[in-house]
């Protein structure tokens, strides 16, 4: 299956609070989408890696994306290494995305900052005939992504662009309580986290919103980009 766009996270949920409502347009507007998740979460407070899968199926159907993956790699200790590129490569061969979307360059966890680097590379490296590669037997043919897109997360990092994605922040925010084990829960007895406060869940509104208010709409979502912004003509922008 040949996609339009292909995000990647480190964690589930790292794509739904990264770039959720970016998703979900693109699909209404007929885009293929897919995700890869490069570990099961198996590090996080709350819940488990089991209840972590079941939960990013459901927020997968709730964005309309038509794919999504885990790689497995180990939580908090996957490194940027052949082994680890290899594994990422295959994902962009067999699904030849136009677009790879990933993790903030830097962040206040250490595996976002890496697995930006590490998707980055792999976008890369998956061009160049020389590396082969096999899926199920069969021998992949070279694909490099045109674009690489790293989406904000923690930090309020200064975008090189934005998306107005004004109509879809009520899909992301459903999406990401489908992690319903990893957020706000005021009944829950598991130990608190920087992410489990009412305050987190509200910065999904509050955050777009403001990056919103910088370009004259109601939500937007913003990104990093390895090269420059290019546009057909001035009257292109909004």
């Amino acid at each position: 299956m040949k996609l339009d766009i292909l995000a990647f996270g480190a964690h589930p949920d790292d794509v739904e609070l990264g770039c959720g409502a970016t998703i979900a347009k693109e699909v209404s507007l007929g885009k293929k989408v897919g995700i890869v998740d490069l570990t099961r979460g198996e590090l996080g407070t709350r819940g488990s890696a089991e209840l972590r899968k079941i939960e990013a199926e459901n927020a997968a159907k709730i964005m309309g994306v038509a794919v999504r993956e885990n790689l497995g790699f180990a939580d908090g200790f996957f490194t940027n290494d052949k082994k680890h590129q290899l594994e990422i490569i295959k994902m962009i061969r067999k699904y030849q995305p136009e677009i790879v979307l990933c993790n903030a360059l830097e962040d206040r966890h250490i595996d976002h900052g890496k697995g930006s680097k590490l998707v980055s590379d792999a976008c890369f490296l998956s061009g160049l005939l020389k590396i082969e590669t096999t899926l199920q037997g069969d021998k992949q043919e070279k694909w490099r992504p045109k674009l690489v897109y790293h989406y904000m997360q923690w930090k309020n990092l200064e975008p090189d662009f934005v998306v107005n994605v004004t109509g879809f922040i009520a899909t992301k925010t459903a999406a990401v309580k489908a992690y319903s084990s990893q957020f706000f829960d005021p009944n829950s007895k598991e130990p608190e986290t920087p992410i489990t406060s009412k305050n987190f869940i509200d910065s999904i509104h509050y955050r777009a919103r403001d990056c919103g208010r910088l370009i004259g709409v109601e939500f937007a979502e913003g990104f990093n980009t390895e090269r420059y912004v290019a546009v057909e003509s001035l009257d292109k922008l909004i």
